[in-house]
């Protein structure tokens, strides 16, 4: 028996996994195909959003808290600055379906907030243009994760814990046997206790049919634009921010170099609804139709912002068809425990599900409450 506990993919998720396994125990190791925080995986893109005001199910509220929680545990146990407070705005019609839903999910899970009118917010945040009948609600706990940060901090973190890290080991196969789960890259195979599967858009092909049949890699596509007036676009005076209306949505973060503002267009019209068979080659350069999509909408929302795409790219993340996590043991009688499917919504949360995810797996924990991300639900189907 090589290890305990292998993590393989050191990705948004397993990083975090493989941080927590290692403070659990003295006999782990992380796979990752490329290097931690490689700009081809779902980590790419600088920043994601963090809220604590979540539409969906209220299930995901406490991975919420607790992942806010170890995203300062991270920062302190490596001196890195991972989560930027710049509070959070979503924006949207006034008793509209998005700004209902965000205020019933407010109501059932507590978390705080701030209605603001349209008036609030043209005082307050002059760089939207608004519609006459919009409204936001604002999330003063909400702000930005830097990804590549927080990826590299997790790996050395786990590596200063006396976590082993293969890096450049693509990982061919895993087969589950009487005495364990053996590990294959190329010609050198592994044996370990238990193996979490955390390799995102890359993790079909360590899955089983019924799971392959019911998940899919989308491209998730990201830009960028200059801001006339970088200080009015700054993480202290520009909140990240979403916005949802029936014909368009755009969701984006402060200009945390200074300079350039993530505004990227969400919802069907998107970039990330596109499926693709191929993680290794999703294409990175954008579409015309992309283009003038995302452009437009800028246009209309940022009248400050220059309206021409400056940085774009594209990077794969593994779908669920419910937009639900993959997050438990294949079957009750496993030893390969998921971590995977985030649907591009995994990363606010990464530390809590790393915590799921290392304490279930090295038995220290069975989280309750969870039956909609356990991966057998689509077993039965």
């Amino acid at each position: 028996m090589d290890a305990k506990l292998a993590v393989i993919g050191l990705g948004s998720i397993g990083s975090m996994a493989l941080w927590q396994a290692s403070r659990l125990s003295d006999s782990v190791v992380g796979f990752e195909a490329a290097t931690p925080a490689h700009g081809r995986s779902a980590v790419g893109g600088d920043t994601r959003l963090f809220r604590m005001i979540y539409l969906g199910r209220p299930e995901y509220y406490p991975i919420i808290e607790r992942s806010r929680g170890l995203w300062t545990e991270l920062e302190a146990e490596t001196g890195q600055e991972i989560l930027t407070t710049t509070g959070g705005l979503s924006i949207g019609t006034a008793n509209g379906s998005f700004i209902n839903s965000l205020l019933e999910a407010t109501r059932i899970t507590g978390a705080e907030h701030y209605v603001l009118s349209r008036e609030d917010m043209a005082e307050r945040y002059p760089q939207h243009s608004l519609r006459p009948d919009d409204c936001a609600v604002y999330d003063p706990h909400a702000g930005v994760l830097r990804t590549d940060r927080a990826v590299s901090a997790a790996v050395a973190a786990a590596q200063a814990n006396g976590a082993t890290v293969l890096q450049n080991t693509p990982v061919d196969s895993i087969t589950e046997t009487d005495h364990g789960v053996v590990v294959t890259s190329g010609d050198r195979t592994w044996t370990f206790e238990k193996v979490i599967v955390a390799s995102g858009g890359w993790s079909r092909r360590l899955m089983p049919d019924h799971l392959k049949a019911v998940t899919e890699t989308h491209r998730i596509v990201l830009t960028w634009f200059i801001a006339q007036d970088g200080t009015q676009f700054s993480p202290e005076n520009f909140p990240a921010f979403s916005r949802w209306y029936e014909d368009r949505s755009m969701y984006g973060a402060p200009a945390v170099d200074g300079v350039t503002v993530k505004a990227s267009v969400d919802g069907p019209l998107a970039g990330r609804a596109r499926a693709t068979s191929d993680p290794d080659s999703v294409p990175r350069e954008l579409t015309r139709e992309e283009i003038e999509k995302v452009t437009e909408i800028v246009t209309e929302f940022f009248p400050g912002l220059i309206p021409t795409v400056v940085r774009s790219d594209a990077f794969p993340d593994l779908f669920t068809e419910d937009r639900h996590p993959l997050l438990g043991w294949l079957d009750e009688n496993s030893r390969v425990y998921c971590a995977t499917g985030f649907s591009g919504k995994g990363f606010k949360m990464a530390t809590g599900y790393g915590h799921i995810a290392a304490h279930e797996a090295l038995g220290k924990q069975t989280i309750e409450g969870l039956d909609f991300v356990r991966p057998d639900r689509f077993k039965t189907r």
